[in-house]
């Protein structure tokens, strides 16, 4: 579920600190409830997931024309990413977080990690079009749980990634992100029953 940006800004998270020149796009409230220590495999769980494969049909044929596009135009070449077109957000990293885990390794999404704590994981993305970085957080509620936050970040490229993004904004908003939600809230409830009793 879509939340106010307050939900995040208001919270003392460390990517405040990197990302003062990147407009927070929108907040998720993610269906993932759990302990102090399931953070972890909530981040496990984001990293592996593959929306070109999605159990939803609309999102896996967006996320195929939006990769087609990509190497047609060129979006997502080696001179459009991180360390090329724009310098690595680990570049602003203060000691602490660059000695930190950097987190796992995405399955399919062109993400990069750059930190992960206790409570927070945060991961890069760059091409033609746009830099973004994506920030999972885990928040205590009310009864003694924790539940899970996904806040994006974007700085647009030039004309071309403002265009893009606002084009792209219904799509993900009303297309693509709702069954993405439903489709982790159903592998958390698996990985949750699956796992062993303490």
């Amino acid at each position: 579920m879509r939340v106010p940006n307050a939900a995040h800004t208001s919270r003392p998270w460390r990517i405040h600190e990197l990302t003062r020149d990147f407009r927070l796009e929108d907040v998720w409230e993610l269906p993932v409830p759990g302990g102090p220590g399931d953070f972890p495999r909530l981040v496990q769980l984001a990293a592996s997931l593959d929306p070109s494969q999605s159990s939803s049909r609309a999102v896996s044929t967006l996320f195929a024309i939006r990769w087609k596009l990509g190497k047609l135009l060129g979006w997502d070449g080696p001179d459009a990413g991180l360390g090329s077109r724009v310098p690595t957000l680990r570049d602003r990293l203060p000691a602490d977080l660059r000695d930190a885990r950097s987190g796992p390794d995405f399955d399919a999404l062109p993400f990069t990690p750059l930190y992960l704590i206790d409570d927070e994981f945060a991961a890069e993305i760059a091409n033609r079009t746009m830099h973004g970085v994506m920030h999972l957080g885990w928040v205590p509620d009310q009864t003694g749980g924790y539940r899970a936050q996904m806040a994006v970040y974007v700085k647009p490229n030039g004309l071309l990634g403002t265009a893009y993004m606002a084009a792209i904004r219904p799509f993900r908003h009303l297309i693509v992100y709702p069954p993405m939600m439903r489709e982790i809230e159903r592998t958390w409830r698996a990985v949750t029953l699956a796992r062993p009793p303490n």
